[in-house]
């Protein structure tokens, strides 16, 4: 669609084909590539689910008539799509009246809603040194405005509290850059974002990077994670039915704070650090997150051992994603380890960077159980002669030769947090363009002193 707009805009006439499913979505995303009237010609079901019969017979009798008509039809002229302005008054009305509202208006994620009454925005727009109506980015499907403004908004429709304004605002930065690719966040494996912070901040605002690090119940780490689910349905304008194709979707992820006592201890560095910052900086990252899953008790009496079980599952989970790593930067995948695990490999004499290495080297898999799973991909081989791929995917033909799962080491993300007495980690598979790690430092306000001597509950 993005190819079409360009051509429209150089008097070219185009035909955007979309499969029934994403029609909507193809309507709103032109619309937020500011041409909403966008020629689509609509494929009746899904084409891969349709024999080569039903694909020829949808496309004599459907398709072609469509395509016709959007390259000889002039489309209609755009029409003004007005909002409310930052300052408008929406409702009035009691605490219930305006989450029904809210509710109808499909501005909120089911659950109550804080009113944002601008006497509440204000308030958090004092934690912030930013600008109220300074533009953080644009963001897509519907190619609205990311401010600071709306940032207080919808961290108080979270139940934020005002102090994690510099937190919020570091978030939408990163959302809004373009190496996290947040446009793409409507597809249907139904992505959500993780969210980790590193610093000082961690402790001046209460965040949870102990005993139940993902789990609701702690203020910060909940409400901002919940205001990272409203941000993306209420500015990007990700709604499900709609612009928001998610399969089976999930729940926003509670924020990670990453434990940096333990790792200290572990004589490594914050994950922030590896993200290109100075220790005890405050910072937020982002990386997409498209499945978990938890190894439970890989706890060994080598580091060897406890990384091996490592890799073994990394490639399991990571796998399927794969041919994401054909575009771009490769996959991302994070570690969570719990500071337990982190203490058995640092004594094994593993830093981080090696300890990446030896994953780099044993997550490997033969050849052919991604050439099964992906054959429409093509062949490791016929993908390094493309130029897709790097040589050593195709050191011979043997099928079942092992590759590696990452194309370099540092190509993962390493965290410590959890529950310090257990030997369990979590493996985020990552949707490598889809999502790119992506950080940001978090900028206080000049009293934040002040506020970070406040007791948190």
């Amino acid at each position: 669609m993005r190819a079409s707009v360009v051509a429209e805009k150089m008097g070219l006439p185009s035909a955007s084909v979309v499969c029934s499913g994403f029609a909507v979505q193809g309507q709103t995303s032109a619309a937020g590539l500011g041409m909403p009237t966008l020629p689509l010609a609509i494929y009746p079901g899904r084409p891969s689910l349709h024999s080569d019969v039903e694909m020829k017979r949808n496309v004599e009798d459907v398709l072609v008539e469509q395509i016709v008509n959007c390259l000889t039809r002039q489309p209609p002229e755009n029409e003004e799509i007005k909002e409310p302005c930052p300052k408008d008054v929406v409702f009035t009305g009691t605490s219930e009246d305006v989450n029904e509202f809210f509710y109808e208006q499909e501005w909120g994620d089911g659950l109550p809603i804080v009113p944002p009454t601008l006497q509440e925005v204000e308030r958090f727009l004092s934690y912030s040194p930013r600008s109220s109506g300074e533009v953080l980015g644009v963001l897509l499907p519907e190619g609205r405005e990311a401010t600071v403004w709306n940032v207080a908004v919808n961290g108080v429709m979270a139940g934020c509290r005002p102090e994690y304004m510099p937190v919020l605002v570091a978030i939408v930065e990163a959302l809004a850059d373009s190496n996290f690719g947040h446009e793409h966040l409507g597809h249907t494996p139904g992505t959500e974002i993780l969210v980790t912070i590193n610093g000082p901040i961690i402790k001046e605002l209460g965040f949870n990077s102990g005993q139940g690090a993902l789990r609701v119940g702690f203020q910060a780490n909940t409400s901002i994670g919940r205001f990272v689910r409203l941000y993306l349905r209420n500015v990007a304008g990700f709604i499900p039915h709609k612009t928001d194709k998610a399969t089976f979707g999930g729940t926003w992820r509670v924020v990670l704070a990453e434990n940096e006592d333990a790792v200290n201890e572990a004589g490594w560095q914050p994950m922030s650090v590896d993200q290109g910052f100075r220790k005890g900086e405050n910072v937020v990252t982002l990386n997409s997150c498209t499945s978990t899953d938890s190894v439970f008790n890989v706890g060994d009496s080598t580091a060897e051992a406890v990384l091996d079980k490592l890799a073994a599952r990394l490639v399991d989970i990571q796998l399927h994603l794969f041919s994401l790593g054909f575009v771009g930067q490769g996959v991302r995948p994070q570690i969570l380890l719990s500071p337990c695990l982190a203490g058995i490999i640092a004594r094994g004499g593993f830093s981080k960077a090696r300890m990446k290495q030896y994953l780099h080297r044993k997550a490997v898999f033969p050849a052919r159980r991604f050439e099964l799973l992906k054959p429409e991909l093509g062949s490791f081989c016929e993908n390094v002669r493309k130029g897709v791929l790097p040589e050593y995917y195709c050191r011979n033909s043997d099928p079942d030769r092992l590759v590696p799962l990452l194309l370099e080491p540092d190509d993962l993300l390493i965290t410590v947090s959890g529950d310090p007495e257990r030997d369990n980690c979590l493996i985020c598979a990552q949707n490598g363009f889809i999502g790119y790690p992506t950080s940001k430092r978090i900028e206080l306000p000049a009293n934040w002193g002040t506020v970070a001597e406040r007791p948190r509950g």
